[in-house]
Formats: structure tokens, C-alpha cells, sequence
């Protein structure tokens, strides 16, 4: 087959990454030069600790398996298993951590409650006050700003794979595709993998009430740290946005753990994940209702500054970058994703959410198996 992929992000570049390995031959088009959106502006992280029980949680283990093979044959993309610890500083948050141990799937996620001399075995960079921390053993890491030109090397080197940047769809019908070059692209299927795009041709093709709706964060990377972060790190209020922690105890840490107001307001957690170069990337923040502002805003920087300082017991190098990012989620009940058929032999595919970067490479073999690639 020739599958026409219109997106250079994560799900654009591994629906190509599927689809080559499977014998098909790939054009891939993308609007900018390189990606630009969330595929890049995000922790890298392969999380697995925080999905909900059921879909949602397969997806992400099967996505934490093919990760890694893919990093067996794409050094590039910096995969590493680092795990993850999630550090409690109350006695509310230590009961969510204990639940959360005491799940059916706490032992597929690799859950264990450690106390804070076992978590500074396993970080020793952990030097501030915590009461306990729970350690996430499949939870990774990638390098987001370099995983995906790597991935395009490696495909093209397949004969079977052709990128053309710089081209922005203007017209997409059954086995069809015509870039604002003037060029048309013919295959045996189109799959629109555009990310938080959702106006322009996608509403026109998709309709107006695409059950997606966009999300806006900010995060920021520092210089290089001078020394090694072996897991990445949350602290206790990301326990509040991933939907795996929902339990009685996460109702009581919310109803007696306020946050602090700026962080409230914000809807704020503390990730840090040590990129290869020794720099941290630490976020972040959600804001939901748009239009979305164009600049940042820095108060929110500087609670996450605190937080990552209180944590490792050690001031931070100084930020060489801050930025904001969009990404798309989909709101239907219990969808990973949005797939919609536009057309025949076209496919939509987009609303990722926050699981994007983890999720990618399953969310490409489900479409590839739903398709009969």
C-alpha cells in the first residue's frame, strides 16, 4: 500500500513508523519545517503511572513496550527506562500513594511505596523534606526535540519513506491529497494526524462539533544541572489531574490539602526530567478556556521553581527556555483518542490529550490493525 500521512508530529511520525515496518510505502507531510507543536513543547516522559484503570492503561503499557524496542532500533529517540517517583509531603498524600499501591493493576504499573531513605537510595538527589515517595517502575523517558527527526532518518534509510516539510493541505478526498504547492499526493489511504489543528480544512472535513478540545501549559528547561536525576519527579498535586490516583483518599487530599492560590489557579503540578545534555525540563500548568493568551506568564514559574528547589534540597540552574504549548484532547468518555472517518480510505486521527507522547506508538498499531495495513 501507499499511505499518504498528513502531521509530522509523535502520532503523525509513528503512524509512519507503523506503517513502514508493516511494507507499506509512506509520503509524510507536514505544514512547518519541523514539528512545532506539543510533540516537542512537552517532558518526554513515557507515563504509565497515572492512567486509568482498563483501555487507558494497556495502551500506555503496550506504548511503554514498543518504546522501548523502538530505542533498541532508534538510539536516537533517547529512550530510558528511568522510572518515576511521585514525593508525598502529607499525611493526605501518603494515603492516595497507599492506595494507589493497594490496586489489582498496582503490580503491572510497578508501584511500590518507599520511605525517604529508599527513595534517596534510588535518587540520591533527593535531599529536601518528604514523608514518602511512590516509585513508578514504567515510567520512561524520550528526547522529545530530537526523537523525531531520528525516527525520519531511520525511515527514510527504509527506501520506503519520503518527508516533505513545508507543505500545508489544502484539499483531502478518497486516495488524495493536494498541498499547497500545487502537488497532489495519491495513495491507498490518508491518515490526518494534525494535532491541536483543529480549524481551516479539519473543520471542514470533521464538521464543527469535533469532540476535541484544545489544552494550553507552560513549562521551562534549565541549563545543565551538574549532577544526575536517576528517576524522574512529581510531587503530590499531579496526583490530582491523572485520572489513576481517583480514589476516596484523592476526594480527602482535595477536600483538606488546599493549594497554594497561584498554583489553584494555574491547576498546577510539579514534573522535573533530566534531559540527556544534564538540563531539567519542569513543569507545568493547564488552561482549558480560550482564546489563549500569546504570551507566559511568570508567577507560575516561579512556584515550580520553589517546589523543584524544596524537593532536591538545591537551587536550580538558571532557565535557558520557556514556553507554552498546545495540545488536543478528546472528550469523549473512555476515548484514548478521536479516529473519524472523513471520507473513504481517510482517517482522522487526533485528541491524544496529555498522553500523546507516551501513548503514540499504540495508538499507530491500533489504527495500522483497524485498517488492515
Amino acid at each position: 500500500m501507499r499511505i499518504i500521512i498528513v502531521g509530522g508530529g509523535v502520532i503523525g511520525t509513528m503512524h509512519a513508523y507503523e506503517a513502514v515496518a508493516r511494507g507499506h510505502e509512506v509520503v509524510h507531510l507536514e505544514r512547518e519545517r519541523e514539528a512545532r507543536g506539543a510533540s516537542v513543547r512537552n517532558f518526554g516522559l513515557v507515563w504509565v503511572s497515572g492512567r486509568s484503570s482498563g483501555l487507558e492503561l494497556s495502551t500506555a503499557l503496550r506504548a511503554r513496550e514498543l518504546w522501548e524496542a523502538i530505542g533498541a532500533e532508534v538510539p536516537g529517540v533517547g529512550f530510558r527506562p528511568t522510572g518515576s517517583l511521585t514525593l508525598c509531603r502529607s499525611d493526605a498524600e501518603v494515603a492516595v500513594a497507599e492506595h494507589a499501591v493497594s490496586t489489582s493493576d498496582s503490580g503491572e504499573r510497578g508501584f511500590t511505596l518507599l520511605d525517604p531513605g529508599a527513595a534517596r537510595a534510588l535518587n540520591p538527589l533527593l535531599r529536601g523534606d518528604f514523608m514518602a515517595a511512590l516509585h513508578c517502575t514504567t515510567d520512561a523517558a524520550v528526547e522529545s526535540r530530537v526523537a523525531l527527526p531520528a525516527l525520519r532518518a531511520h525511515l527514510t534509510a527504509s527506501g520506503r519513506y519520503t518527508y516533505l516539510p513545508g507543505r500545508e493541505v489544502r484539499d483531502v478526498s478518497t486516495g488524495e491529497v493536494r498541498d499547497d504547492h500545487g502537488e497532489v499526493h495519491r495513495g491507498d489511504q490518508v491518515v490526518l494526524a494534525t494535532g491541536a489543528w483543529l480549524s481551516g480544512l479539519v473543520r471542514e472535513l470533521a464538521g464543527p462539533a469535533l469532540p476535541v478540545r484544545r489544552v494550553r501549559l507552560q513549562m521551562m528547561q534549565t541549563a545543565p544541572l551538574g549532577e544526575r536525576l536517576t528517576t524522574a519527579v512529581a510531587d503530590g498535586d499531579s496526583f490530582r489531574y491523572y485520572p489513576g490516583f481517583d480514589s476516596p483518599a484523592r476526594d480527602r487530599m482535595a477536600a483538606v490539602q488546599r493549594q497554594p492560590e497561584i498554583a489553584a489557579a494555574h491547576k498546577m503540578q510539579l514534573l522535573v526530567v533530566q534531559r540527556l545534555d544534564g538540563g531539567l525540563t519542569i513543569g507545568d500548568t493547564h488552561e482549558y478556556d480560550e482564546p489563549f493568551a500569546f504570551d507566559v506568564v511568570e508567577e507560575p514559574y516561579d512556584h515550580l521553581r520553589a517546589v523543584a528547589e524544596e524537593l532536591l534540597g538545591r537551587p536550580l540552574p538558571r532557565v535557558r527556555r520557556r514556553w507554552a504549548g498546545v495540545y488536543a484532547q478528546a472528550t469523549e468518555p473512555g476515548r484514548i483518542v478521536h479516529r473519524q472517518s472523513l471520507d473513504e480510505g481517510v482517517l482522522l486521527v487526533t485528541g491524544p490529550g496529555g498522553r500523546g507522547m507516551t501513548c503514540s506508538p499504540a495508538i499507530a498499531e491500533t489504527t495500522a490493525a483497524e485498517l488492515g495495513w
